[in-house]
């Protein structure tokens, strides 16, 4: 019920906030979609780790560069919603479910982006190596952490289970995150930059 009450006000700043006028373009539309199937993908090839905790590429951080928080927030949101259906997991949990798998990495992604923006040159390989290789790593911490202080407070697991049987597999996690992550955006930046909503070319690229 928290969760939910938490949620409902960020899905509504984020259709107040998403550039529609993206949309006009049908081909975009596609795009969207498609990326948010990419993580569904992403999310599809889990490993399970400990009861009630499976692990798998979060792919956020790399929706969130593409198209921005407030669609992020909703592309994720429909994943959620999509996976939860799928697997015919109870619908109650996906509130809480979206907040720690959507809400915190595209937060914390468009925060990094933000500050590498205002702190650090604009550079082709900043841009990469930081807004997705490191941010994609920061992201699978934040979420690791995040589920199972989840799990610890909801009294799920205890904090002993919890470090000998998932936290200590946390480092094993981060490197797939950043590497998927940033092959993806090095991949979209070098082929199709228009799809990028970080990203601008003129700024990143030219003069360089």
């Amino acid at each position: 019920m928290l969760s939910a009450i938490l949620l409902i006000p960020l899905l509504i700043l984020a259709l107040r906030w998403a550039n529609w006028s993206r949309m006009r373009d049908q081909r975009l539309i596609n795009v969207f979609l498609f990326s948010v199937l990419v993580v569904l993908l992403f999310w599809s090839l889990r490993i399970p780790v400990m009861e009630g905790i499976s692990w798998h590429v979060s792919g956020i951080t790399f929706l969130t560069l593409m198209w921005g928080w407030s669609f992020a927030l909703l592309g994720g949101s429909l994943a959620v919603v999509v996976q939860t259906l799928a697997l015919q997991e109870p619908i109650m949990n996906v509130p809480s479910m979206i907040l720690l798998h959507v809400v915190l990495p595209a937060t914390l992604t468009q925060v990094v982006l933000g500050l590498t923006r205002a702190y650090l040159p604009k550079h082709f390989f900043i841009y990469t190596f930081v807004n997705a290789f490191f941010c994609g790593a920061l992201v699978a911490l934040a979420v690791a952490l995040g589920g199972a202080l989840s799990l610890f407070l909801s009294d799920m697991a205890s904090w002993k289970a919890l470090s000998e049987q998932y936290l200590i597999y946390i480092p094993l996690m981060l490197f797939p995150e950043a590497f998927y992550n940033g092959i993806v955006m090095t991949v979209l930046i070098s082929l199709r930059p228009q799809w990028v909503w970080s990203f601008n070319d003129e700024e990143y690229l030219q003069g360089r």
